[in-house]
This record gives structure tokens, sequence and C-alpha cells, in this order.
């Protein structure tokens, strides 16, 4: 498979208010990596994922992910670069109106064009394989924050993206269903897509990691 740059930071600087979270952060990422950025809270390291979704800017440095340019990203230009990610936060992001099913089939279903039947299919698979299987019909206020977790990263693997990005996939997670977590991200670095993982825990990225970069916070 030819090497393709898929995310390039070189000397990113992000703020928040007049508070500097992460500085002259540079590294590149191509496809089908498996990246992981290790931080202690505080770092940065979430606020990372957020810019390059397009919901925190970039103040400083170079930045192009998916041939977009992070800096000068015009607003009409996100919801078409947003449709190729698939980002697991750690607020989940789930809409409170809609089950869980109806959470995962809305995003294919405008932005891919897919069937409802196809979109329902690809979901209850993905809900049986995360251990959610009865959970389709529930809403996000009923369930834990290890269920909520796992919806998110359902829903991030419906469109499927070309990069997966992780916000501690795995913190609000028992042993077994951690276990399961990291076999679905596993299973797509098998599948060959670009993933970047961020955590403060070394365990799993020390086993898997194609590259492991550390972030410190800035003092």
């Amino acid at each position: 498979m030819e090497e393709t740059t898929m995310l390039k930071l070189d000397k990113v600087d992000i703020c928040r208010e007049e508070n500097v979270i992460l500085h002259r952060a540079s590294f590149t990422l191509h496809n089908g990596e498996f990246v992981y950025v290790i931080g202690k809270v505080g770092s940065g390291k979430s606020s990372l994922l957020k810019s390059l979704y397009c919901e925190i800017p970039i103040n400083q440095g170079d930045a192009w992910l998916l041939d977009y340019n992070l800096c000068k990203m015009r607003r009409k230009d996100i919801p078409y670069l947003r449709r190729k990610l698939g980002i697991v936060f750690q607020d989940f992001q789930l809409f409170p109106h809609l089950s869980v099913l109806e959470n995962l089939i809305l995003s294919p279903i405008k932005t891919q064009n897919m069937s409802r039947s196809d979109a329902e299919d690809k979901a209850r698979k993905l809900l049986d394989t995360l251990g959610l299987a009865n959970h389709a019909t529930a809403y996000p206020f009923s369930l834990s924050g290890g269920q909520k977790q796992r919806v998110a990263l359902a829903r991030a693997m419906m469109i499927d993206p070309e990069i997966i990005g992780y916000d501690e996939p795995t913190s609000a997670l028992d042993p077994e269903l951690r276990k399961e977590v990291e076999k679905l991200i596993l299973e797509n670095r098998a599948t060959g897509i670009t993933q970047i993982v961020v955590t403060h825990d070394m365990q799993f990225a020390e086993n898997i990691a194609d590259e492991i970069i550390k972030i410190e916070p800035k003092h």
C-alpha cells in the first residue's frame, strides 16, 4: 500500500483564552498507522482531537489533515472534513433525544445516503460486538458511562471514517469490556484504518502502537 500522509502537525500551538494548552506539537500520521498520544491530565492531548475536528482553533504552526489546511479552514468545508473523521470524545456527544440505534444510523443515512435498513443492520452488528445488543432502544440518559462510551465508539465506526480518533476510550470500562474495546480497535487496525488514540494509560499503547507521542503540559 502506497504511503499517504493523513495528518501532519508542525510546531502547533493550541490556546484557550490566554492559556497555551498545547505547545509546538509536531508529528506525522500516515495511512494505516496506529498512533498513541500519551499525556497527563491537562497536557492538552484531548484539545488536539478537538482541533482536528475544528472545535478548537490552531493558533500557531502548520496543520494538515486529509488535504485540509486546519489553520485556514473555511466554515463550509468543515462538514466535509468531519464526514471523513470518526471521533470518540470523552463527553460522548450523543443526542439525548434519540435512542441508541437512532444515534448510530443518523449520520450514515444523512451524509452517505445509506438506506435505513442497511444502516440498522450495520448498527445492530456493532452494538452486538460491543455488548449493547439489548440497548438499541434505550436513550442516553439511561446508560452508564461505559455504555455511552461504547455507543460513541460504534457511532464513529458507522461512517467508515478514514481516521478514527479516540479520547481515553477505555477509561470508563471494567476490565472485561476494556478488552472488548481494545479488540475492536485492533480489528480496525487490521483493516487498515488510520487511528489516533489519546490516553494517559501506557499499558495498552506499548503493546500495539506504531508510534507513541508524549505530550507534556505547558506551564
